[in-house]
């Protein structure tokens, strides 16, 4: 499956006149936690010519495509991205972090990651995450659910109680974040991803009440120790700097 991606972000480099400086996995096979059937959630940070910069006009900075093989591609254009990296976007942090890499530039990358400490912002990382578990709470709560559901909530949650105990941004793969958990809830977790890793995405689980309390147990924890974080720096003039130099980098 690497080579298909790796053959289907060439084909996008040359359709679009871009060059992708970095190509991740995103979602459930990236967090530890796929079915059989989950796509592929291809994430990529690529730029263009410093020429394509020069216009009075705004331009289209997201490429997205979908392929029959289940490949779900979003890439973000380097000028949005190191934007969003100024207001510690969890999501593109994740990108910069995630376990799963098709393709990038080391130097890019390292220098991505630095300006990702400097950025990172405790509390809007973790409202993000907060905002995140409590959309699947409602989904949780009823009889039957979806495990990828569950999944999502659980991630969300511990990534927050992460950025609490630890003030850093948290591990993408979901069993960096799960001793957190309490012993107990871990066993139960670890076998519903046993169960996860066997049955398609549409499989529906019994509600476990023992999870359902956890998750709202560290919906609170999070909400209570919220106001003890601290926002970001602003590196505006770095990130500027850095784009330039990047821009004109063959």
């Amino acid at each position: 499956m690497k080579d298909l991606i790796l053959s289907k972000l060439t084909e996008i480099e040359k359709e679009e006149s871009i060059n992708i400086l970095h190509a991740v996995e995103s979602g459930s096979r990236a967090w530890g936690f796929a079915s059989p059937d989950s796509d592929y959630d291809i994430r990529f940070i690529y730029k263009h010519t410093p020429e394509w910069y020069v216009s009075l006009w705004e331009k289209r900075d997201v490429i997205e495509f979908m392929t029959k093989e289940d490949l779900d591609g979003s890439g973000w254009d380097l000028a949005k991205a190191l934007k969003l990296l100024a207001k510690s976007n969890a999501p593109l942090m994740e990108w910069l972090h995630s376990p799963v890499v098709y393709a990038t530039n080391n130097k890019f990358l390292k220098q991505m990651q630095e300006l990702s400490i400097q950025c990172f912002s405790p509390i809007a990382t973790l409202h993000h995450y907060l905002g995140t578990t409590k959309n699947f709470m409602e989904v949780c709560e009823v009889e039957k659910i979806k495990l990828k559901s569950y999944f999502y909530a659980l991630r969300s949650a511990l990534a927050g109680k992460w950025i609490i105990n630890n003030n850093s941004f948290p591990p993408v793969a979901f069993n960096g974040v799960l001793p957190l958990a309490p012993a107990d809830i871990q066993s139960v977790i670890k076998e519903l991803m046993e169960i996860k890793a066997g049955k398609d995405e549409s499989y529906l689980h019994p509600k476990n009440t023992a999870i359902t309390q956890f998750l709202k147990k560290t919906i609170l924890y999070n909400q209570e120790n919220a106001g003890k974080l601290k926002p970001g720096k602003k590196i505006n003039n770095e990130l500027d700097d850095f784009f330039k130099a990047e821009i004109n980098r063959i």
